[in-house]
Order: structure tokens, then C-alpha cells, then sequence
């Protein structure tokens, strides 16, 4: 539609229901149909012409709004925002010569039931994944994606908020859903970049212990919430959203075990592994069906470590996993230290705690199959994308899981960020590969 359309609200036809403004019908229906490759070509600021002056037209997607408002704070005033679609597609005309910065706007909306939101412009904010970025995820050798990927805590333009970026390349549309937008997947649609097919948005505001999940509008046309494939932290099982932590926030006190893990490692040292799963070792005397968490068990493991004269503890695998009857050697969140036992921050505890008693700590890693369920890794934009497309060699048939495609660049690229992960972010001292022979041999048993 060009600039300016002369349309009048007198029908309910979508041409007769967008007013006045330089967005594209088709453009228009796929935002409000959830199936936008770029959100932002419509939200956010964009500069007009407006009777013959420059201008700027601040557009928001608020699909259950009542009224909305623009909010300058810079001279404390506020503007209305016209209804160009009945669907919740607003639009403000700003006399400004330049595009207003994600700090020196807001939006304010009143709901249906009249309770007032006042926020910053999550399509104000710039992508944060660099080019650099993207060419390195589309070759398989982005080693520390995990910095990059999942849900990140990030100060933009003085603003807090969390960046939101996940691959799924044949995805037709991708939003954020979770408590913060009572899980209404029209309110934060993800921006693609193509050709990689890594979708990113910037939500202002949230922080951390945020749950959500991504909604995605799969290839086929369906939808189906997934959790974070590189989430830090999940949900306690069965309940599966995943949950914004920030890592870098724990201090470590393991610099002498750091320093010198070189010299107690060698080839030519002695070691004494003790194997252990963190959910049937030990229970609580005065409540047998209540797991220890990663705090007590770090005491409670490294005193029984000590006595007995073991070097190392070999953990069965923590990383987040649906079903506990698998001991955690069917996993879904590869990024995730499972919440049975705490937090993230619980488990480096556990970690730094062993490490300042002369106990180094090695877990068992499964890069060779995941489960099958829904809100994991399967199928995850609709196509076999960790997978094998073909279940000949794409499904294990004595496990009911499913093969990584170790062929395609970005599931090597996931795999071997996650084996650097752990050792990065969680200062472990080794892994343990299971599951080798499934991954070189095609008979898989």
C-alpha cells in the first residue's frame, strides 16, 4: 500500500481497516498470522513522510489493548496511538526528523480490563548477533555459541532486558512466550536472519528467573512451544519452560584447583574415579523422598570422598532430562544443569566445593541420541534439523530416541559448544562420552 492511503475505517476488509500508512497489506497478515520472517520492517520506528515533512511512525503489534499511547519522556508528554487493524496493530506519526532511540520512548496500553502497562519498545532495539557471529554458526566453528544462543541477560542502550536467539531455519515464524506476556505468542515475534535461519529478538524489562518457552510455527503450519535447545535452566520435570539465568553471576573460589589441575591430571598421576547419581546415592534421613540438593550433596559427597581416598567424583549426566527413570542419559536440555537438585549457581557451588578439597569432578556427556518428546529437540522447526531425516539412520531402535546428524554444521557446532560449555562455564575437570559405539556404528547396538 503506498504511503499515505486514502482507505477509510468503513468496512471490514483489511484494505479498508489500514490507514494511512506505508505498510504492506501481505506484510500486515503475516505479522498478525504469526508467520513474519521480519517483524521489524512493521514494528518499532520508522521513518515517513508526513505532509510533505519528515517524520517518524511508531508502530506496536497489541493484540489485546483497549488504547494505546506514545510516552516521550525527554519533555513528558504522551501521544495517542491510532488502531490501523482491528487485530491490535497501532500507530503513532512522531514530528521528529530522526527515529526515536529504544531509550527515549514508551509505549502505554490499557487492556480490555482496564489495567494500565507501561513499557519499553522490544522493535526499538538493534540485533545483537554480529555478521561475524552468523557466519560462524552457519560454518559449525561458533566454539562459544552458548555466549551467543538461549536466552542472555543484556544492558542495551542503558536498558535491561534478556536477548532471546535460537536456530531454526525452516521455521515459518518464531515468538517468546512465557508469565511476562501470559504466554501470547503474538506479542513477541522473533526476527530472522537469513540465510542462517537464527531467529533474535531484545525484550526489555525481563530478567533473570523469567520463564518462557518459544512458540513455533513450524514448517507445515503447525504450532508447538519448545524449550530453549541452549537454555541455562529449565522448570523441574514435568513441567518444561525454560528460565533465564545468569551464569557469569556466581564467584568462583577454585583458582589454586584451577592453577595447578595440569599437574594432578598428568598422564603419569595417579586417579580414583567414584561414580555417582546425584538422585539415589544418598537420601535425607527425616524425609527419604526428597532429593538432596546440590549444596548438601557437595558436603555430604566430598566428606565420603575424602575418607575413602578418591581423587574424582564422575557424575551421572546433570544436564536437564524429562524422564528420571533415564538416570539423565536421555536429555533434552544439553545446556541446562538439571533443577531437581537447585539452580545453576547450586551446581557450580557443588563443583567449586569439591574443587577446594582436592576433588576433581568429571560427568557423563550423551552426545549420541535424545528423546522424543514434544517440547525438545524433535523435529524441532518442523523438519528433522538435529536429526537424521531418514529413520533408518535418524532413530534408535533399542532406545525409542533419536540420532544426532552429525553431517550438518550446526549440530556439530551444538554438540562440541556444549562439551566446551561445561568445562567453561562449570570449571569441570573432564567428560565422559556415552554411548560411543551407538555413534560409530550403524547397527547402533
Amino acid at each position: 500500500m503506498p504511503n499515505k492511503a486514502k482507505s477509510r475505517l468503513n468496512g471490514s476488509n483489511l484494505e479498508d481497516t489500514v490507514v494511512r500508512t506505508s505498510v504492506e497489506l501481505e506484510k500486515v497478515r503475516a505479522l498478525v498470522e504469526g508467520r513474519h520472517e521480519n517483524p521489524f520492517e512493521i514494528l518499532g520506528p520508522h521513518e515517513v513522510i508526513d505532509s510533505g515533512r519528515r517524520a517518524v511512525a511508531v508502530r506496536a503489534y497489541l493484540p489485546l489493548s483497549k488504547q494505546a499511547w506514545i510516552i516521550h519522556p525527554a519533555h513528558g508528554g504522551s501521544q495517542p496511538m491510532r488502531r490501523i487493524h482491528p487485530a491490535g496493530l497501532y500507530e503513532a506519526i512522531c514530528p521528529t526528523p530522526e527515529p526515536e532511540l529504544a531509550s527515549q520512548y514508551f509505549i502505554k496500553e490499557v487492556n480490555q480490563q482496564g489495567e494500565q502497562t507501561t513499557m519499553h519498545d522490544p522493535y526499538a532495539f538493534p540485533p545483537l548477533l554480529s555478521d561475524y557471529d552468523l557466519h560462524l554458526l552457519g560454518e559449525g566453528q561458533h566454539w562459544q555459541c552458548y555466549n551467543k544462543l538461549g536466552a542472555h541477560v543484556r544492558t542495551v542502550n542503558g536498558v535491561e532486558g534478556v536477548n532471546f536467539a535460537v536456530w531454526a531455519p525452516n521455521a515459518q515464524g518464531i515468538s517468546i512466550i512465557g508469565d511476562f506476556n501470559n504466554w501470547d505468542a503474538r506479542r513477541h515475534q522473533l526476527r530472522k536472519h537469513i540465510p542462517g535461519g537464527i531467529w533474535e529478538l531484545f525484550v526489555p524489562g525481563l530478567s533473570e528467573g523469567t520463564l518462557y518457552k518459544f512458540r513455533v510455527k513450524q514448517a507445515h503450519g503447525g504450532e508447538v512451544d519448545k524449550s530453549d535447545p541452549m537454555g541455562f535452566a529449565a522448570e523441574i520435570p514435568p513441567r518444561t519452560a525454560s528460565k533465564v539465568v545468569d551464569l557469569d553471576r556466581y564467584r568462583w573460589h577454585d583458582e589454586g584447583w584451577m592453577s595447578n589441575r595440569h599437574e594432578r591430571q598428568a598422564l603419569d598421576k595417579p586417579m580414583s574415579f567414584y561414580e555417582v547419581h546425584l538422585g539415589s546415592w544418598r537420601r535425607p534421613v527425616d524425609d527419604p523422598h526428597r532429593w538432596l540438593s546440590y549444596r548438601e550433596l557437595a558436603h555430604q559427597l566430598v566428606e565420603y570422598c575424602l575418607e575413602m581416598g578418591y581423587t574424582h567424583i564422575e557424575l551421572l549426566p546433570v544436564s536437564e532430562h524429562p524422564f528420571s527413570g533415564s538416570w539423565g542419559y536421555q536429555t533434552v536440555g544439553y545446556y541446562a544443569a538439571t533443577s531437581r537438585y537447585g539452580s545453576p549457581h547450586d551446581f557450580m557451588y557443588f563443583v567449586d566445593h569439591c574443587h577446594q578439597h582436592g576433588i576433581g569432578v568429571v560427568v557423563d556427556w550423551v552426545p549420541a541420541h535424545f528423546p522424543r518428546d514434544d517440547h525438545g529437540l524433535r523435529r524441532f522447526d518442523g523438519t528433522a534439523m538435529y536429526e537424521h531425516d531418514d529413520p533408518r539412520k535418524g532413530e534408535h531402535p533399542d532406545w525409542g530416541t533419536l540420532i544426532f546428524n552429525y553431517g550438518r554444521n550446526e549440530v556439530r557446532n551444538f554438540l562440541i559448544s556444549n562439551a566446551l560449555f561445561w568445562l567453561d562455564k562449570y570449571h569441570l575437570d573432564g567428560l565422559r562420552v556415552d554411548a560411543v559405539a551407538s555413534m560409530l556404528y550403524l547397527d547402533y547396538s
